[in-house]
């Protein structure tokens, strides 16, 4: 009881000197102070000011719809019954908030128009003081996973409501929980942009229309029969529903809700619509394709699409799966029939903020506007929004719809006068499309550079994997001895990767404790993937659809891949061509030759690359100094083993070349797993490594290079020209050599008729 007493006391007793020297977490959070630190690494070095969980919170569920209406509870802090709390998003945006029956605090998402980490301030005085200190993350509506939506029932009948032959009752369903009421409002929104297109005064807005139904049982269902819009309603072509609780006003703003997907609202449009929809959409298709006419053309600053399925796949730096047409998911894709997958490429275009969709067949090849509906199309404001969002073309969403989806719907869905449609959105080809290059680091750990120089380098400690000046562009690796059921080995493997290309923020990579996932932390903040696979940050998207696999793409185009296997992690890094004669580092230089891409920091060769210490020199020399340094030290063990020493440890030494032993009881485990070319690899890893596991995951990753390079591999286009310039002189030669077929006949046929004319006579 007194040991306890004691820690009591000299708890109180911190707070009180850290308050008394103005050491608090209240406004200071991410600051470290001398006697205890408001930084987000304060947790795992227990060095923690006594009220940073007060004051810099976490929130649970920390992500919801850009449409707002989500129900987050602020963690860990201290509320009362009487506190009147008002949550502030992005400095400007305030909810009302609450305190539940069990003094919890919580916050209402708002309506947005950007997407991402947005800042979030907490007040308890009614807004007097905001004094906690947190973050939201805002979400694309068709990247929010479905159970937090609402549910169109057959969602293509809400959307060709009205034209021929469609009609009846129209259904939705719910969470209830989503919506803590007994009592829900069915209220449409639409949204609609205004003013002059690429102009100060261009704004993009949702509002409130009408509702559809008012005080009806929260019972997760809702059918109605669908009329026209009165009072002028129905000249909104574009919205969601929302369900809110009953208790609110029409309308009201920022409240607990759950809203459907944006669509097309052509079950409201007016009579003359579901009088003859085609008409109507012709008339629609002719306005669009006259105001199309008049804006810029954003086609010339586009990238064009890869040339193959397998490339589009392979260029994850540049180009993402669209969610619309999915192979992994069935290949569901509506708006473009024919094919089985289709691509988005990551980064609107700079000046337009323009996107570009590339679709594929089964047979991998790109689907061309010019043969099919269903084929790729480029996008005036990219589906995805860009930063700074906010206002259109960059408004997440609804700006591609108004200028993108609406326009398909009028001349390709609700009417037949596609070659409208394609006359502004054509498909690119890939003529000049340039595949990236790529490098990868794996195993114990070995390297094969840009231009395909491979070695291995078991240095200890953190190195350059890729530094770009021209680009901005830095990766750094951390390396540590491989420890096998406690013991260590005389080699090493990668166990984090940093990276930024400034200005973004620093995100990096990281085997968790027991080295059986990925952690991500984002300027030393861990990220949690368990809500959100994609995160849009500040300069850098990241991707991360399980534990083991996380792909990391910047505004330059350039990706990195981090896959674990058996415990060690894969690390493979795409760049354009736009970054050729720019590189340093572990994996070379970009250039296309293989002479110079072991450089030395002080820009020496290695003159001898089967010489193992050459190399190792080599690679020592790309160590990192605490400068330059992109990783957390947020462990005792990080700040001893890197922070505080040389970043190269120079008295590791590690094994190498592989020892030959047919005593060794992994020699036939070796010899059976390790074959072909990148065997040696693999056997290092088992022989050295001491674990066949290990080297069987070498073998994966080296296998998995070599299928990423030939995917990559630049030459389809001109194997399409080639094959249609033969195509088309073997049907020259096959029309001329019919037509002197012909002609030889018919003089056969003459000389006969001729012999026998002469033999009658």
């Amino acid at each position: 009881m007194m040991e306890r007493s004691t820690a009591v006391i000299f708890v109180l007793l911190i707070l009180c000197i850290c308050r008394t020297l103005g050491q608090t977490c209240e406004g200071n959070c991410g600051v470290k102070f001398d006697l205890c630190s408001c930084h987000s690494t304060c947790m795992s070095l227990e060095y923690c000011c006594t009220d940073y969980k007060e004051y810099c919170v976490e929130v649970f569920p920390y992500s919801g719809s850009i449409l707002g209406g989500t129900d987050f509870i602020v963690l860990k802090a201290s509320f009362n019954k009487s506190s009147e709390i008002i949550c502030r998003f992005n400095h400007n945006i305030n909810t009302v908030g609450y305190v539940d029956e069990n003094s919890r605090g919580h916050c209402i998402s708002p309506l947005l128009y950007e997407t991402g980490w947005v800042p979030l301030h907490i007040s308890s005085d009614n807004g007097t003081t905001f004094s906690r200190v947190g973050a939201w993350l805002s979400v694309h509506t068709g990247k929010l996973a479905a159970q937090f939506k609402a549910t169109m029932v057959n969602s293509t009948k809400w959307q060709y409501y009205g034209t021929a032959d469609v009609g009846g009752t129209l259904k939705m369903t719910w969470n209830t929980s989503l919506v803590s009421a007994e009592r829900v409002n069915i209220e449409l929104w639409g949204y609609s942009e205004t003013g002059k297109p690429y102009s100060d005064n261009w704004q993009g807005e949702w509002e409130y229309l009408y509702s559809l139904a008012k005080d009806q049982p929260n019972s997760g269902s809702f059918s109605f029969l669908p009329k026209p819009a009165e009072n002028g309603f129905s000249s909104w072509e574009l919205g969601s529903l929302r369900i809110s609780p009953s208790n609110y006003p029409d309308g009201m703003w920022n409240v607990q809700a759950v809203w459907t997907e944006d669509h097309a609202l052509a079950w409201h449009l007016e009579e003359k619509f579901r009088q003859n929809s085609t008409v109507w959409a012709l008339e629609k298709c002719l306005a669009w394709d006259q105001l199309e006419n008049q804006l810029p053309n954003f086609l010339s600053e586009i990238i064009d699409c890869p040339c193959t399925l397998a490339q589009a796949r392979a260029d994850t730096g540049r180009f993402h799966t669209d969610y619309g047409c999915d192979i992994e998911k069935g290949s569901v894709c509506t708006y473009h029939p024919g094919s089985v997958h289709c691509v988005r490429a990551i980064q609107a275009s700079p000046r337009y903020a323009a996107g570009q969709q590339c679709c594929y067949d089964s047979t991998g090849a790109q689907v061309l506007t010019a043969d099919s509906i269903g084929g790729s199309t480029p996008d005036r404001a990219h589906d995805w929004g860009s930063p700074p969002y906010k206002k259109p073309p960059r408004i997440p969403g609804e700006s591609h719809w108004v200028y993108d989806v609406l326009s398909f719907y009028y001349c390709c869905l609700w009417s037949d006068n596609c070659n409208y449609y394609f006359k502004h959105r054509p498909s690119s080809d890939c003529r000049s499309y340039q595949s990236p290059s790529s490098a990868v680091v794996f195993g114990d750990p070995h390297f094969i550079t840009f231009d395909g120089v491979s070695y291995s380098f078991n240095g200890n400690g953190e190195y350059t994997l890729v530094t770009s000046a021209k680009k901005r562009l830095t990766i750094q690796g951390r390396t540590e001895p491989v420890n096998i059921l406690g013991t260590t080995i005389k080699a090493t493997k990668l166990t984090a990767v940093a990276m930024k290309e400034t200005p973004s923020d620093v995100i990096e990579v990281r085997l968790v404790s027991g080295h059986n996932g990925l952690e991500v932390l984002q300027n030393q903040k861990t990220l949690s993937f368990s809500e959100q696979s994609w995160m849009d940050l500040h300069g850098v998207f990241v991707f991360s659809p399980a534990s083991t696999n996380v792909t990391v793409m910047f505004p330059s185009g350039a990706g990195v891949e981090v896959r674990l296997r058996e415990g060690t992690m894969t690390t493979t890094v795409l760049l354009p061509e736009e970054f050729k004669d720019s590189t340093l580092g572990l994996l070379g230089k970009m250039n296309g030759d293989a002479k110079d891409d072991l450089t030395l920091s002080n820009g020496q060769l290695v003159l001898n690359l089967t010489n193992p210490e050459e190399v190792f020199s080599f690679g020592a020399s790309w160590a990192i100094s605490n400068n330059s340094a992109l990783f957390t030290y947020d462990s005792n063990y990080l700040l001893d083993t890197y922070y505080y020493v040389p970043r190269h440890d120079h008295t590791f030494v590690p094994v190498f070349s592989v020892p030959e032993s047919p005593d060794d009881p992994l020699a036939n485990q070796a010899s059976e797993i390790c074959s072909g070319e990148g065997s040696q690899f693999c056997r290092y890893d088992i022989l050295v490594g001491r674990s066949p596991s290990m080297g069987n995951a070498t073998k994966v990753s080296f296998q998995s290079h070599i299928s990423l390079v030939e995917d990559l591999k630049r030459g389809n286009f001109a194997g399409i020209v080639a094959g249609s310039v033969i195509g088309a002189v073997a049907l020259i030669v096959i029309i001329t050599t019919i037509i002197l077929h012909s002609r030889k006949q018919k003089r056969k046929d003459a000389r006969s008729e001729e012999a026998v004319t002469c033999e009658a006579l």
